[in-house]
C-alpha cells in the first residue's frame, strides 16, 4: 500500500508511482492545506475500492493517470473530478466500474481537456456535446458506443489522435473524418464497418499528416482504396480481417516510409510485386490470403526486417537464404504454401541471431540437415533478453504509440501441444518455437537441435527422418510440446529425456521405435496413441510391458523348437521303413502327420534311397 503520508508533503508537485505492483484502497488522508501537486501517476497498478473522494481536493493537478484501477463493479462518482480545474490529461481507463457513464459529465472539462482516455467504461454519447477545440488525444475504445462520435464533427482542428475501436459502431466511415487537418492516429478496429465514404471522390482517404491507421477486424470488402497511396507519411497500415479482395495496389511503392502493413486474413490475389514494399519495412503480414508467384526479391532492401508472415497462400518459391542477412529478425513463418527445395546449402549455414519463431510446415521443402545447422540460432539457445531489445520488440510488434495503440498485437497461429493456438504480443518473447513438420525432410535429426536450450516446441513430424533420437534433445529443459511421429526413426526412445519436466505433449507414434518407454511422470501421464505404431515399443503407456514380451518371445521360439524335434522324428521313421510297399504306408502316416514342405523332402529322400 502506499502511505497517506507521501501526499502530506507540502512541496511535492509530481508523484509517478505508475505500473508497480502497489495494490489495497489508497488512502490519501485529510489534506488541509493547499497542496502543490501538479503530477499525479498510478495507473496500471493493482489498487482496489472506490477511488478517494479526497482526489478532488488536488486542485492544482493537470496530469491524472488512475487507469486499471479496479473498483470491484462499484459505482464510481465522476464528478469529483470536476473541482480539477487545472485538469489537461485524464486517464481512467478500464476502471472495472458498473457505471453507464453520460459523457456531458464530462463537458466542462472537456472545454479544458488536451488529452482524455476513458476507454473500457460504458458510455452514452450526446450528439452535441460541447468539446474543446484543443483537444489532441481521445480514447473511447471498448465503451458499448454504436455510432460514430458525431460531436467530433465540430471544433476539433487540433484532434491528432483518436481511438474508438473495439465498439459496435456499424456502417461508413464518416467523410468528414477525412478533414481533421492534424489527425495521424486512427485505430477504428474491432467495429462493423462496412465501406469508407468519399474513398471513391478526389479527397484523399485520411489527412496526409497520417501516419497510423488500424482498421482491422471490420466488414470492409472490396479492393483497397488506391487513395491510401497518397498517406505518403503513413508509417503503419493494418486492414487486416476484413474481406478486401483483389490485388495489392501497386501503388504501395508510393508508401516509402512505411514499416508496418497487416493484410492478413482477407481474400487478396495475386502476386507481392517487385519494388511495392518500402525498404523501411519492419514487420509484414499478408498471411492468409490467396496470394501466389514468389517472393519479392525487392524484400532483401528491408534490412530492418523483424517478422515476416505469409502463412497460408499459394507462394511457390525456394527457401529465402537472403533472410541471414537480416540480424534483427525475430519471427518467420512460411507454413503451408508451396515452397520447396532445400534450407540449407553445403558449406554454408544460417545464422538467425534474433529468431524466436520458425515455421516452415507444410510446404515442399525438401534435404538433409547438418549436424550443425542451427548452432548460431543464439536467441533460441539464450535466455538474455536485455531492456533495449525487448523495448524493440515491444515498438515493433505491439508498435507502442501511447498506452491505447499498444492495445493493438501482432498476431500469429501456431501449432503446440497438439492444438492450433494464436501467440499475440508479449507471446513473442517469451515463445520459442520450430515447426519443420510436413514438409520431406530426410537424413538424421542433427545433434545442433540441443543447443537451443529455450526451445519451447519442436515439431519435426511428418517427414523422413532417419536414424536415432539425438540424446542431446536432453538439453531442452523448457520443452514443452515435442512432435516426432510419421518419420523413420529407429531404436531407443533415449531414457534422458525422462528429465524433461516441464514436457506435457509428446508424440513418437508412426516410426520405427523399439525398447521401453522412460518411466517419467510426463511420458506416462501421455495418451497410448502418441506412442503407436512402433511396433517394438513397450512399457507404459502401452498395454505390454517389457517383461512379458520376451517372455512371450521365449515362449513361442521353445514351441517352434519343439515341433521342429517332432518332425525330425517323423523323418527318422520313415528312413527306416524303406522297402517296397512299407515305404508307402509310412509316407501314408506322413502326409497325415507332417506339413507339406518336411512331406516333399522325405518323399524325395525315399525315392533315392529306392533307387
Amino acid at each position: 500500500m502506499i502511505p497517506s503520508s507521501l501526499f502530506m508533503i507540502s512541496s511535492l508537485t509530481e508523484l509517478d508511482l505508475g505500473r508497480n505492483d502497489f495494490s489495497g484502497p489508497l488512502e490519501i488522508g485529510n489534506i488541509s492545506f493547499p497542496t502543490k501537486l501538479e503530477v499525479l501517476f498510478l495507473g496500471e497498478n493493482n489498487f482496489n475500492g472506490p477511488i478517494p473522494r479526497s482526489i478532488s481536493k488536488l486542485v492544482n493537478l493537470s496530469y491524472l493517470d488512475l487507469s486499471l484501477w479496479n473498483t470491484e463493479r462499484g459505482i464510481v462518482d465522476f464528478s469529483i473530478f470536476l473541482h480539477l480545474k487545472s485538469l489537461m490529461f485524464l486517464d481512467i481507463s478500464y476502471l472495472n466500474t458498473r457505471s453507464k457513464v453520460d459523457m456531458s459529465v464530462f463537458s466542462q472539462l472537456l472545454m479544458s481537456l488536451d488529452y482524455l482516455d476513458i476507454s473500457g467504461i460504458s458510455l452514452k454519447i450526446n450528439s452535441t456535446l460541447p468539446i474543446s477545440s484543443s483537444i489532441s488525444t481521445l480514447s473511447l475504445s471498448s465503451s458499448n458506443i454504436v455510432e460514430f462520435p458525431k460531436f467530433l464533427q465540430t471544433k476539433t482542428s487540433c484532434l491528432s489522435y483518436l481511438d474508438i475501436s473495439a465498439n459496435q459502431i456499424e456502417g461508413q466511415v464518416p467523410k468528414w473524418l477525412w478533414t481533421l487537418p492534424e489527425l495521424w492516429f486512427l485505430n477504428i478496429s474491432y467495429n462493423s464497418f462496412s465501406c469508407f465514404a468519399g474513398s471513391a471522390s478526389d479527397l484523399p482517404l485520411l489527412p496526409n499528416s497520417t501516419k497510423f491507421f488500424f482498421g482491422s477486424d471490420n466488414r470492409f470488402s472490396g479492393e483497397i482504396p488506391r487513395a491510401i497511396c497518397k498517406l505518403v507519411s503513413l508509417d503503419t497500415l493494418v486492414l487486416s480481417n476484413n474481406n478486401f479482395s483483389g490485388s495489392i495496389p501497386q501503388c504501395f511503392k508510393n508508401l516509402t516510409r512505411i514499416s508496418v502493413l497487416h493484410l492478413q486474413n482477407n481474400n487478396l490475389s495475386g502476386i507481392l510485386r517487385e519494388g511495392s514494399i518500402s525498404d523501411y519495412l519492419r514487420s509484414l503480414n499478408v498471411g492468409h490470403n490467396r496470394l501466389s508467384g514468389e517472393l519479392p526479391r525487392s524484400l532483401i532492401n528491408c534490412t530492418e526486417l523483424e517478422f515476416l508472415n505469409v502463412e497460408n497462400n499459394k507462394i511457390s518459391d525456394t527457401f529465402p537464404f537472403w533472410l541471414r542477412l537480416f540480424h534483427n529478425l525475430q519471427i518467420l513463418v512460411l507454413r503451408s504454401n508451396e515452397f520447396y527445395g532445400p534450407i540449407s546449402s553445403p558449406g554454408d549455414s544460417l545464422s538467425f541471431p534474433k529468431l524466436r519463431l520458425f515455421d516452415i510446415s507444410d510446404n515442399r521443402f525438401t534435404g538433409v540437415f547438418s549436424s550443425d545447422y542451427f548452432a548460431l540460432w543464439i536467441a533460441m539457445s539464450s535466455l538474455v533478453v536485455d531492456i533495449v531489445e525487448y523495448d524493440q520488440v515491444c515498438k515493433t510488434l505491439n508498435h507502442c504509440v501511447g498506452r491505447s495503440a499498444g492495445n493493438y498485437h501482432n498476431s500469429v497461429t501456431m501449432t503446440a501441444k497438439g492444438l492450433k493456438m494464436e501467440l499475440v504480443g508479449s507471446g513473442f518473447t517469451i515463445y520459442k518455437t520450430i515447426d519443420i513438420s510436413g514438409n520431406r525432410f530426410d537424413g538424421e535429426v542433427p545433434e545442433s537441435i540441443g543447443l537451443l536450450k529455450e526451445l519451447i516446441v519442436l515439431n519435426m513430424s511428418n517427414n523422413a527422418f532417419i536414424g536415432r533420437i539425438p540424446p542431446s534433445l536432453s538439453n531442452l529443459t523448457n520443452l514443452e510440446s515435442l512432435d516426432l511421429s510419421q518419420n523413420n526413426l529407429s531404436g531407443k526412445i533415449p531414457p534422458e529425456l525422462g528429465k524433461l519436466t516441464f514436457l506435457e505433449r509428446v508424440n513418437f507414434s508412426y516410426n520405427r521405435l523399439e525398447g521401453p518407454i522412460p518411466q517419467a511422470t510426463q511420458f506416462q501421464s501421455q495418451n497410448s496413441s502418441s506412442f503407436a505404431e512402433n511396433s517394438s515399443l513397450c512399457d507404459l503407456p502401452l498395454q505390454n510391458t517389457c517383461g512379458e514380451e520376451e517372455a512371450t518371445t521365449k515362449q513361442d521360439q521353445d514351441a517352434e523348437e519343439e515341433e521342429d524335434e517332432q518332425v525330425l522324428s517323423w523323418i527318422a521313421a520313415a528312413i527306416s521303413y524303406v522297402p517296397g510297399v512299407v515305404c508307402g504306408v509310412t509316407i501314408g502316416h506322413i502326409l497325415t502327420w507332417c506339413k507339406r514342405d518336411w512331406f516333399m523332402r522325405i518323399f524325395h529322400l525315399t525315392n533315392a534311397l529306392l533307387v
